[in-house]
């Protein structure tokens, strides 16, 4: 879990993108580590979201993720 956890984190801090689709993410995470379950990657994003490592951004219509502090992913306060 710790390793795809630090994939996900390495693909957020160095993708030119500030928000990404779990397919995204999904598709960054098997390309360093083949053998991960789309499963497994969804329980790593939940565990970085409840963290405070990622926030989940809402369109309406679908939602994303996105590095905390990173792009304006923040509710303006």
């Amino acid at each position: 879990m710790d390793e795809i956890k630090k994939a996900i984190v390495e693909f957020a801090e160095n993708s030119k993108k500030t928000k990404f689709y779990f397919k995204d993410i999904e598709k960054a995470v098997q390309k360093v580590n083949p053998d991960a379950k789309m499963r497994d990657i969804k329980k790593a994003c939940t565990a970085l979201i409840n963290e405070g490592t990622l926030i989940y951004f809402s369109t309406g219509s679908s939602t994303m993720y996105g590095l905390k502090g990173r792009g304006m992913t923040e509710d303006p306060e």
